[in-house]
């Protein structure tokens, strides 16, 4: 029996470096995104910076340990066998659980999960207890300690509301008090401003960091708070002065030195506040199995009482997974994944959108609007005028005109995100409350988005629904957290080490398969990341030269996936025609990309040379019309197939394939012909063309006839029409690329 609990600390222990690793990777956005947004540094020094704040806030956390031992259940009702079923069900669930959304870059409150994971896996054994005692269901309410689970619940998501709301109170007026005009206004306003600044943030570090310290004596402790008031005046004035005599003598500025010392605040307050996500349960199930080695008692009978006690964490566990931490920062790409979601979402300028429109979305924007035009009938025009000259962007915020290295927002925006976020994650903290520090970080810098009118006409529904995709998320991190952690619980209480073992193996296979998914959506974003870095000026030489590389592999790629889904419907090859689907989802994919970098592509356009920029949106319009078509030609192929409908007759697979035959000729012809660039087969292409549009035309009237003679059912017909029609428009916009690229290349040679 001691060997099986030692194997589940074991395990405990291995699925708390996992989760460390998982966990950083969906937090780092709550303390990066500022300054990476901002561009205050290089991200080596941003880094740095945030490595060191994690380090500290690690020894800071000890105190908010006791969450994971008593804050949602009363221990005393529990056996050791059981507490380490509640233990390595809700591990198990959390790492599937935040691997799964920072695969998709969506960032998720690592506090909601352990909470909710916590109180459905201790839900799910009580009950378990309670039938098989024969006691009244109504006795859940001794097992549950509901008022501190309430009281974090609540907590967690009051939090949301509140720190959108400060978060847009204070950059509003941070904004009316600096404009966009930062520069002239840091003198004075921006010493005393960065002194305030920097003094909550002085608060945080000095006054209740140290309270979860496991080295820091209580005497200094108390000291600290009774002496705070006097603290926070001498540090605001010192700060001020500092401030004022680094930017007067040394031309220093100084939102830099606030939105980097904030930067540490705020890794150390997540490192302080959300290590017990990570490691707070293994803790406890280490300080349970060793509790129960020294009582010789059996598992079964081992009254849990102990977890009541106050009980510090040693300094060196805490620091080996702030060490954990730091490392996973560094090199983890799925921590840039969901860092790069909240700086998009908060970015002042337009550019393409993640996100798309919803319903819901769409409803908040409208109605906002219409609050918003009749507050500005009530205000006087004179305070609107001055308001709106505060909020007008400059040409200060883009010192560096690429695209690539244009901060996503300015430096004061970035300094109220960070010590907004900050000071109210530290009140929290202080207060022993696992408050979300992503749930505060996210809506500070969503409300601080707001404020600073980078939600305009023209984004506001796309970013409105990424703020509501991500709330959704959270809510469905918290359902799934409390269903899968019951369900575990239910399997590894009744099946035991068979369960964990079964669990594990689901787990392992979930993450790798994440891990396959997150590593093609880098490929695709790699790909288009290159692509926007581009900066030179575009000649018409080079626009020719790069759309006829990419048109001659589109129209070859639908060449194949054409062939091989007719192949697959007259065949009844699912696997074939799955394959096709792929493939027109990558085709797809490649031409939403184009969509993406249209705007970027057209700006690089020398002027010299507008006409040949022409050609990208005619390429675009051009792709968009022949993915269509083979695109339903694929779903139409594939539904009948998978369907299971009749399949197709020897009359109708013969023209079929011979259609199949002819295309696949004429699109690998137009293929070379762009790709080689030599046009004097043009000629040749468009006859071809118009003799298979002519052939189709009688394909469609011969299917008719036989339609009204009988002969041919409405399914199989409705497929045949649906493949003709398509197969014309393939044939018509393929042959549209080469008489393009014909003419311009006649109109460059004219020149």
């Amino acid at each position: 029996m001691l060997d099986i609990y030692l194997v589940i600390l074991v395990l405990l222990f291995v699925l708390a470096i996992s989760d460390l690793i998982v966990g950083v990777s969906n937090d780092a956005v709550n303390f990066l995104n500022s300054a990476i947004g901002s561009k205050v540094a290089t991200r080596r020094t941003i880094m740095i910076v945030a490595s060191l704040g994690i380090l500290v806030g690690a020894t800071f956390s000890s105190g908010m340990m006791e969450v994971a031992r008593k804050g949602i259940f009363n221990p005393e009702y529990f056996y050791f066998a059981e507490i380490m079923t509640i233990f390595m069900a809700v591990m198990i669930t959390d790492i599937i659980l935040l691997d799964l959304f920072n695969t998709f870059g969506m960032p998720t409150s690592t506090t909601v999960s352990i909470v909710f994971e916590l109180l459905g896996a201790a839900v799910a054994v009580s009950l378990l207890k309670i039938l098989s005692e024969g006691e009244n269901a109504g006795t859940l309410g001794d097992y549950i300690n509901s008022s501190s689970a309430i009281l974090i619940i609540s907590g967690i998501f009051i939090s949301v509301l509140i720190a959108f709301v400060i978060g847009a109170l204070v950059q509003y007026i941070s904004r009316i008090l600096f404009t966009f005009n930062i520069q002239k206004k840091l003198k004075v306003v921006g010493s005393v401003w960065s002194g305030l600044a920097l003094s909550a943030l002085t608060y945080f570090l000095l006054i209740k960091g140290v309270k979860g310290a496991s080295f820091v004596s209580g005497t200094f402790i108390s000291w600290v708070q009774e002496n705070t008031l006097v603290l926070l005046t001498v540090s605001f004035v010192f700060w001020s002065i500092v401030m004022y005599l680094l930017y007067v003598v040394l031309k220093v500025n100084i939102l830099r030195i606030v939105v980097l010392f904030g930067t540490f605040a705020l890794a150390m307050a997540f490192a302080g506040n959300d290590l017990v996500n990570f490691i707070g349960v293994p803790i406890a199930g280490f300080e349970s199995y060793q509790n129960w080695v020294a009582s010789g008692e059996e598992p079964t009978s081992l009254v849990m009482s102990f977890l009541n006690e106050p009980i510090r964490t040693d300094t060196y566990m805490l620091v080996i997974a702030g060490g954990i931490m730091i490392v996973t920062l560094w090199f983890s790409k799925k921590a840039r994944s969901v860092t790069e979601t909240e700086v998009n979402l908060g970015r002042q300028d337009e550019g393409s959108e993640r996100f798309k429109p919803n319903l819901l979305a769409k409803g908040i924007v409208r109605y906002s609007i219409a609050i918003g035009n009749s507050v500005d009938r009530l205000v006087p025009v004179s305070w609107s005028n001055r308001i709106a000259r505060s909020f007008k962007p400059v040409a200060v915020m883009a010192s560096d005109k690429t695209h690539r290295d244009k901060p996503a927002f300015d430096l004061l925006r970035a300094s109220v995100n960070l010590t907004v976020a900050s000071i109210l994650i530290a009140l929290a903290t202080s207060f022993k409350l696992p408050l979300s520090t992503t749930y505060v970080s996210f809506m500070v810098a969503m409300g601080t988005s707001l404020a600073d009118k980078a939600w305009s006409r023209s984004s506001a529904v796309f970013r409105v629904s990424g703020v509501i995709n991500v709330i959704g998320g959270w809510f469905f991190t918290a359902i799934v957290a409390f269903s899968a952690s019951a369900v575990f619980a239910l399997c590894i209480f009744y099946f035991g080490f068979t369960a964990i073992v079964l669990l594990m193996m689901l787990a392992v296979f979930l993450i790798t398969r994440t891990f396959m998914m997150h590593r093609k959506k880098e490929k695709v974003k790699s790909r288009t990341k290159a692509l926007e870095s581009e900066t030179s000026a575009l000649g018409s030489s080079q626009i020719i030269s790069e759309t006829k590389q990419k048109v001659g592999e589109m129209l070859e790629l639908v060449r194949k996936v054409y062939v091989s889904s007719l192949t697959g419907l007259i065949q009844e090859d699912p696997a074939r025609l799955k394959r096709a689907k792929e493939k027109t989802k990558e085709l797809l994919l490649e031409n939403e990309l184009m969509q993406k970098r249209l705007y970027g592509l057209i700006k690089r356009i020398a002027p010299e040379h507008k006409d040949a920029g022409r050609l990208y949106l005619l390429i675009y319009h051009h792709e968009q019309d022949f993915l269509q078509s083979i695109s339903l030609i694929v779903k139409s192929c594939r539904t009948h197939v998978s369907n299971s409908m009749t399949p197709v007759n020897g009359r109708h697979s013969g023209v079929i394939l011979e259609m199949s035959k002819e295309v696949d000729e004429y699109l690998k012809y137009l293929s070379d012909l762009i790709v080689s660039g030599d046009f004097k087969g043009v000629e040749t292409a468009l006859n071809t063309k118009r003799a298979l549009l002519h052939w189709l035309e009688d394909r469609l009237d011969a299917q008719m006839d036989g339609i009204q003679a009988g002969e041919f059912g409405m399914r199989q017909s409705l497929l045949l029409f649906t493949i003709f029609l398509e197969t014309k428009d393939l044939v018509a916009v393929a042959a549209r690329f080469a008489k393009l690229y014909n003419r311009i290349q006649k109109s460059s040679e004219g020149k």
